[in-house]
């Protein structure tokens, strides 16, 4: 497996911890829509769903162990994730502060000035239940462990322990010797991401615009989780979505602090912000995935040759739909994404400035999942949400930019968008991903070169991963007669088929087909 491979399945693995936080942005976002100003304090219910909320945001570090060591192991076993959990725990205790404090003779308390800064640079105080980075080398550890030791056998005496028994136990093992190399490392990883997080706040406005461009930038690789981990979760700190959510929580401990390292967001003059603070690393997406990438669309759609009109037109609105609703902008970025790069570059650009100017107005929202009308349904009455309707006037606005650029680009450079050009004939798309879900992955696989072509299949959000054996029998006309968004070429032996929401049923009909076709194979075998 090469890096990209690797990181590529790590990035569809990410989704399964990533999947569970809608879950705490409805569960929050219901409490505080019961109690916007008391955040449970003034209802039973509202209490217990911000709570339930928490219990969510509280322990991601636990969350994404587990879910990437279930997700990266061969099998998808569940000694993998009992495994993630074992190694989490031990990791979390040798390394958590007060281990580390008896190992080094002192007392964080008691510390002052020079000595206490430098406890807090050193981020022992990060190790906690929320620690994604933590979260993500346990999960990656364990996840080896078991596809290297579940068929492991032992001495009769010891065969108990043999095969997955032995998955955990070596586990807890390398998580030793993990805790022991962090012990020396920690300091100096924490010391740089601390150090990039803080140049990045340290710019503001401009430096939040800075993270969306490069964020968009990173899509296509699947490595913008990577970047996402530092802003949004707690990594270092800044947690923008987990302190968004927390809402209240968030504006005690703001109250509460004394100095900028309880601060939970900016401290100035004494005082800790965290209004118009908290979410500027997500405020600035709800322009573009609500309006901006819808505007696209219709530019798209009216720039598309006449007799392709209808057909990619129901693509523009089926994506366009899933970027407002619920945030999904894949199956309209990679509509363009590859065929029109220059567009996309554009793209990128403009979501940058969207979240250059919000940060710089303070207009703040949060999601759970994603920017769209959902989460910021949700989020309207988080106390840290910050004059949010300014940012659906500044998407009408978008719409507008999308909608005037795109129109004026695609003919000026004549870029081939969906529907245009000589050779748009030979992918008229047959289906559309919301056809018969066995009928799209019949064509799907017929495309990839046949079931005898696929060497193994898998999804992550949006797309399926296909590892080929040949990649000159893949015909990409054929794929994209199903209807899919677009096709990726990562390598010669990978082949990225975009479905959008709907890609696990059509990842399950494309399962059942080559299981299918796999037992006839083995049936004329015997004849």
């Amino acid at each position: 497996m090469n890096i990209m491979q690797g990181l590529q399945k790590l990035g569809k693995a990410l989704m399964g911890a990533v999947a569970v936080m809608p879950v705490a942005a409805i569960l929050m976002g219901i409490g505080y829509w019961i109690d916007p100003d008391g955040w449970g304090a003034n209802n039973i219910a509202a209490a217990i769903l911000i709570k339930s909320g928490g219990a969510v945001l509280d322990n991601l570090g636990w969350i994404f162990a587990i879910a990437l060591a279930f997700g990266l192991a061969k099998d998808s076993n569940g000694a993998a994730a009992l495994s993630g959990f074992i190694g989490f725990a031990t990791v979390k205790l040798i390394l958590g502060p007060a281990s580390v404090a008896s190992y080094q003779g002192i007392d964080p308390a008691t510390l002052e000035g020079d000595a206490k800064l430098d406890w807090i640079s050193h981020g022992w105080d990060a190790i906690n239940d929320k620690n994604v980075l933590i979260g993500i080398l346990v999960g990656v550890l364990a996840a080896w462990t078991y596809n290297r030791f579940h068929s492991t056998k032992l001495p009769d005496f010891l065969a108990f322990f043999s095969g997955r028994r032995l998955v955990p136990i070596m586990t807890a093992i390398f998580a030793i010797v993990l805790a022991g190399i962090l012990y020396f490392v920690w300091p100096l990883l924490y010391g740089a991401l601390f150090s990039f997080g803080e140049w990045i706040q340290g710019m503001g406005a401009i430096g939040a615009g800075i993270y969306g461009f490069v964020n968009r930038l990173l899509i296509p690789t699947g490595l913008h989780h990577a970047l996402n981990s530092i802003f949004w979760f707690d990594v270092i700190g800044i947690n923008d979505i987990g302190k968004f959510l927390g809402g209240g929580a968030t504006i005690a401990a703001a109250q509460a602090a004394t100095d900028a390292a309880s601060c939970p967001g900016i401290w100035a003059n004494g005082s800790c912000d965290v209004v118009g603070v908290v979410g500027q690393y997500q405020g600035g997406f709800f322009p573009i995935m609500m309006f901006g990438l819808p505007g696209a669309a219709l530019a798209i759609w009216l720039r598309a040759d006449s007799k392709r009109k209808k057909t990619v037109g129901s693509l523009m609105l089926a994506g366009a739909l899933a970027s407002f609703f619920t945030g999904v902008t894949e199956p309209l970025e990679f509509a363009f994404m590859f065929v029109a790069p220059l567009l996309y570059l554009v793209h990128a650009l403009l979501t940058g400035l969207s979240v250059g100017i919000a940060a710089a107005f303070d207009w703040t929202a949060g999601f759970g999942f994603s920017a769209g009308f959902v989460d910021m349904f949700l989020s309207a009455r988080n106390p840290l949400a910050n004059q949010w309707w300014m940012l659906l006037v500044m998407g009408v606005v978008f719409f507008v930019i999308y909608f005037a650029v795109f129109y004026f680009l695609i003919p000026l450079f004549n870029l081939k968008t969906p529907g245009r050009g000589d050779d748009a004939e030979d992918e008229v798309a047959e289906l559309s991903v919301d056809s018969d879900s066995a009928s799209v992955a019949r064509q799907v696989i017929k495309g990839l070169g046949g079931a005898s072509n696929i060497d193994t299949i898998d999804y992550c959000a949006t797309r399926l991963r296909v590892t080929i054996n040949d990649y000159t029998q893949v015909k990409e006309s054929e794929i994209k007669k199903a209807g899919v968004a677009g096709v990726i070429r990562p390598s010669q032996k990978n082949v990225q088929v975009v479905i959008g929401p709907q890609v696990q049923f059509v990842y399950d009909a494309a399962a059942k087909e080559l299981r299918d076709s796999e037992t006839a194979l083995m049936g004329e075998q015997e004849v």
